[in-house]
Protein backbone atom coordinates (compact mmCIF):
# COMPACT_ATOMS: atom_id res chain seq x y z
CA UNK A 1 0.00 0.00 0.00
CA UNK A 2 2.72 2.46 0.76
CA UNK A 3 4.46 2.19 -2.65
CA UNK A 4 0.66 2.94 -4.47
CA UNK A 5 0.63 5.91 -1.79
CA UNK A 6 3.46 7.54 -3.40
CA UNK A 7 3.13 6.76 -6.77
CA UNK A 8 -0.48 8.77 -6.18
CA UNK A 9 1.77 11.23 -4.67
CA UNK A 10 3.71 11.75 -7.29
CA UNK A 11 0.79 11.61 -9.47
CA UNK A 12 -1.50 14.41 -7.91
CA UNK A 13 2.26 17.03 -8.24
CA UNK A 14 1.98 16.01 -12.02
CA UNK A 15 -1.42 16.51 -12.47
CA UNK A 16 -1.57 19.99 -11.00
CA UNK A 17 1.17 21.20 -12.87
CA UNK A 18 -0.75 20.03 -15.74
CA UNK A 19 -4.03 21.62 -14.62
CA UNK A 20 -1.72 25.02 -14.06
CA UNK A 21 -0.30 24.89 -17.49
CA UNK A 22 -3.38 24.35 -19.30
CA UNK A 23 -5.06 27.03 -17.67
CA UNK A 24 -2.08 29.58 -18.72
CA UNK A 25 -2.08 28.30 -22.04
CA UNK A 26 -5.88 29.61 -22.23
CA UNK A 27 -4.94 32.96 -21.46
CA UNK A 28 -1.59 33.15 -23.58
CA UNK A 29 -0.50 31.79 -26.57
CA UNK A 30 2.81 29.34 -26.39
CA UNK A 31 4.56 27.59 -29.37
CA UNK A 32 3.95 24.16 -30.34
CA UNK A 33 7.53 22.91 -29.41
CA UNK A 34 7.44 24.20 -25.99
CA UNK A 35 3.91 22.11 -25.87
CA UNK A 36 5.11 19.14 -26.88
CA UNK A 37 8.24 19.27 -24.71
CA UNK A 38 6.56 19.02 -21.52
CA UNK A 39 4.38 16.48 -23.37
CA UNK A 40 7.32 14.42 -23.68
CA UNK A 41 8.84 15.34 -20.43
CA UNK A 42 5.84 14.14 -18.64
CA UNK A 43 5.89 10.77 -20.38
CA UNK A 44 9.08 10.68 -19.13
CA UNK A 45 8.50 11.35 -15.45
CA UNK A 46 5.64 8.67 -15.32
CA UNK A 47 8.01 6.01 -16.78
CA UNK A 48 10.53 7.05 -14.18
CA UNK A 49 7.72 6.94 -11.46
CA UNK A 50 6.92 3.21 -12.31
CA UNK A 51 10.72 2.16 -13.08
CA UNK A 52 11.79 3.87 -9.47
CA UNK A 53 8.96 1.25 -7.13
CA UNK A 54 11.09 -1.85 -9.40
CA UNK A 55 9.07 -1.61 -12.84
CA UNK A 56 7.33 -4.49 -13.97
CA UNK A 57 6.99 -7.84 -12.00
CA UNK A 58 9.95 -10.19 -12.92
CA UNK A 59 12.32 -8.18 -15.00
CA UNK A 60 15.61 -7.15 -14.78
CA UNK A 61 15.28 -3.78 -13.85
CA UNK A 62 14.28 -4.63 -10.10
CA UNK A 63 17.13 -4.43 -8.22
CA UNK A 64 15.57 -5.19 -4.70
CA UNK A 65 15.16 -8.43 -5.31
CA UNK A 66 16.68 -12.09 -4.59
CA UNK A 67 17.43 -15.03 -6.60
CA UNK A 68 16.42 -17.82 -4.12
CA UNK A 69 17.37 -20.20 -7.38
CA UNK A 70 17.89 -19.75 -10.76
CA UNK A 71 14.92 -17.17 -12.64
CA UNK A 72 13.46 -17.75 -9.46
CA UNK A 73 12.43 -14.26 -7.50
CA UNK A 74 11.86 -13.18 -4.56
CA UNK A 75 10.92 -9.28 -4.21
CA UNK A 76 11.99 -6.83 -1.26
CA UNK A 77 11.04 -3.76 0.11
CA UNK A 78 11.72 -1.81 3.73
CA UNK A 79 9.92 1.17 4.92
CA UNK A 80 10.51 3.21 7.98
CA UNK A 81 6.76 4.53 7.88
CA UNK A 82 6.95 6.74 11.45
CA UNK A 83 9.45 9.19 10.04
CA UNK A 84 9.29 8.66 6.08
CA UNK A 85 5.32 8.25 5.48
CA UNK A 86 4.78 6.68 2.16
CA UNK A 87 8.79 6.42 0.65
CA UNK A 88 9.90 3.15 0.37
CA UNK A 89 14.10 2.25 0.15
CA UNK A 90 15.82 -0.69 -0.40
CA UNK A 91 19.85 -0.41 0.06
CA UNK A 92 19.61 2.02 2.30
CA UNK A 93 18.22 2.66 5.36
CA UNK A 94 17.98 6.35 6.31
CA UNK A 95 17.47 5.59 10.12
CA UNK A 96 18.89 3.12 12.56
CA UNK A 97 17.01 2.58 15.80
CA UNK A 98 13.53 3.43 13.84
CA UNK A 99 10.62 1.68 13.48
CA UNK A 100 11.26 -0.73 9.97
CA UNK A 101 9.20 -2.55 8.05
CA UNK A 102 10.85 -5.56 5.78
CA UNK A 103 8.12 -6.84 3.45
CA UNK A 104 8.82 -9.62 0.86
CA UNK A 105 6.57 -10.57 -2.08
CA UNK A 106 6.96 -14.05 -3.80
CA UNK A 107 7.08 -13.54 -7.23
CA UNK A 108 6.65 -17.29 -8.12
CA UNK A 109 3.86 -19.26 -6.93
CA UNK A 110 6.07 -22.43 -5.86
CA UNK A 111 7.76 -20.67 -2.86
CA UNK A 112 4.03 -20.29 -1.30
CA UNK A 113 4.26 -24.18 -0.27
CA UNK A 114 7.49 -24.12 0.86
CA UNK A 115 8.90 -23.11 4.34
CA UNK A 116 10.95 -20.13 3.98
CA UNK A 117 13.17 -18.77 7.03
CA UNK A 118 13.93 -14.96 7.58
CA UNK A 119 17.17 -13.75 9.58
CA UNK A 120 19.03 -10.20 9.88
CA UNK A 121 22.53 -9.75 10.88
CA UNK A 122 25.00 -7.03 12.00
CA UNK A 123 28.43 -6.78 9.87
CA UNK A 124 30.56 -8.07 9.41
CA UNK A 125 30.12 -9.34 13.39
CA UNK A 126 27.54 -11.38 12.03
CA UNK A 127 25.28 -10.97 15.08
CA UNK A 128 21.52 -11.74 15.06
CA UNK A 129 19.15 -8.72 15.12
CA UNK A 130 15.85 -10.45 13.58
CA UNK A 131 15.50 -13.79 13.15
CA UNK A 132 11.66 -15.37 12.01
CA UNK A 133 11.12 -19.52 12.19
CA UNK A 134 11.02 -21.86 8.62
CA UNK A 135 6.80 -21.34 7.90
CA UNK A 136 5.10 -21.72 5.06
CA UNK A 137 3.22 -17.92 3.56
CA UNK A 138 0.63 -19.18 1.43
CA UNK A 139 -0.17 -15.51 0.79
CA UNK A 140 3.24 -14.81 -1.12
CA UNK A 141 3.99 -11.98 1.36
CA UNK A 142 5.92 -11.75 4.52
CA UNK A 143 6.54 -9.03 6.38
CA UNK A 144 8.83 -8.28 9.19
CA UNK A 145 8.17 -6.04 11.71
CA UNK A 146 11.32 -4.46 13.66
CA UNK A 147 9.89 -2.50 16.18
CA UNK A 148 12.74 -0.16 17.09
CA UNK A 149 14.65 -1.63 13.67
CA UNK A 150 18.15 -1.84 13.36
CA UNK A 151 20.33 -1.09 16.89
CA UNK A 152 23.20 0.81 15.36
CA UNK A 153 24.59 2.36 11.91
CA UNK A 154 26.02 0.20 9.91
CA UNK A 155 26.27 -2.88 7.37
CA UNK A 156 23.67 -5.99 7.69
CA UNK A 157 22.89 -9.09 5.52
CA UNK A 158 18.88 -9.99 5.21
CA UNK A 159 19.67 -14.03 5.22
CA UNK A 160 16.32 -16.26 3.38
CA UNK A 161 16.60 -19.75 3.34
CA UNK A 162 14.49 -22.21 1.73
CA UNK A 163 13.98 -25.13 4.38
CA UNK A 164 12.90 -28.12 2.35
CA UNK A 165 10.90 -31.40 3.76
CA UNK A 166 14.21 -33.22 2.13
CA UNK A 167 17.49 -32.16 0.89
CA UNK A 168 19.96 -29.40 1.49
CA UNK A 169 18.79 -25.89 2.56
CA UNK A 170 19.15 -23.26 0.40
CA UNK A 171 20.30 -19.84 1.38
CA UNK A 172 20.26 -16.27 -0.67
CA UNK A 173 21.22 -13.02 0.96
CA UNK A 174 21.35 -9.41 0.83
CA UNK A 175 23.33 -6.37 2.42
CA UNK A 176 21.85 -3.48 3.20
CA UNK A 177 23.28 0.36 4.97
CA UNK A 178 21.24 1.91 8.16
CA UNK A 179 21.82 4.78 9.53
CA UNK A 180 23.01 6.97 6.59
CA UNK A 181 20.38 9.67 6.35
CA UNK A 182 18.03 9.89 3.20
CA UNK A 183 19.36 10.42 0.07
CA UNK A 184 17.43 12.29 -2.55
CA UNK A 185 15.39 9.80 -4.72
CA UNK A 186 16.40 9.77 -8.70
CA UNK A 187 12.44 9.91 -8.87
CA UNK A 188 12.30 13.41 -6.51
CA UNK A 189 15.33 14.83 -8.26
CA UNK A 190 13.21 14.25 -11.62
CA UNK A 191 10.30 16.00 -10.17
CA UNK A 192 12.49 18.68 -8.92
CA UNK A 193 13.63 19.57 -12.70
CA UNK A 194 9.93 19.46 -13.73
CA UNK A 195 9.18 22.41 -11.56
CA UNK A 196 12.38 24.26 -12.52
CA UNK A 197 10.89 23.60 -16.45
CA UNK A 198 7.76 24.04 -14.93
CA UNK A 199 8.73 27.73 -13.90
CA UNK A 200 10.75 28.52 -17.12
CA UNK A 201 7.00 27.29 -18.89
CA UNK A 202 5.43 30.36 -16.89
CA UNK A 203 8.38 32.76 -16.87
CA UNK A 204 7.85 31.98 -20.82
CA UNK A 205 4.44 32.47 -21.46
CA UNK A 206 4.46 35.86 -19.07
CA UNK A 207 7.74 37.56 -19.63
CA UNK A 208 7.64 39.66 -23.28
CA UNK A 209 11.63 39.94 -23.29
CA UNK A 210 11.95 36.09 -21.96
CA UNK A 211 9.65 34.31 -24.47
CA UNK A 212 11.17 36.48 -27.39
CA UNK A 213 14.94 35.16 -26.45
CA UNK A 214 13.87 31.92 -26.02
CA UNK A 215 11.78 32.12 -29.55
CA UNK A 216 15.47 33.44 -31.31
CA UNK A 217 17.38 30.94 -29.83
CA UNK A 218 14.60 28.39 -30.75
CA UNK A 219 14.76 29.73 -34.49
CA UNK A 220 18.61 29.52 -34.49
CA UNK A 221 18.59 26.14 -33.80
CA UNK A 222 15.69 25.06 -36.57
CA UNK A 223 17.95 27.31 -39.14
Amino acid sequence: MLIFDRFKIDSIYIFLIIIILSKLEGIMNSTHILRKGFLVLLGLLFSASLWAHGGAAGTDTDQCKFELEPTHWLHYTAYQPNAFPAEDFCANLPRANEMTLLVFDYQDMKYRDMAVEFEVTKEPEGTRVFFLPAAKHKKGTVELKLPNGVPEPGKYLIHITLVPDAGNRLDAHMGFSAGGGKAVSKNNLLLYAFFALAGLYVLYLSHAGFKSKVDEAIAKLKS
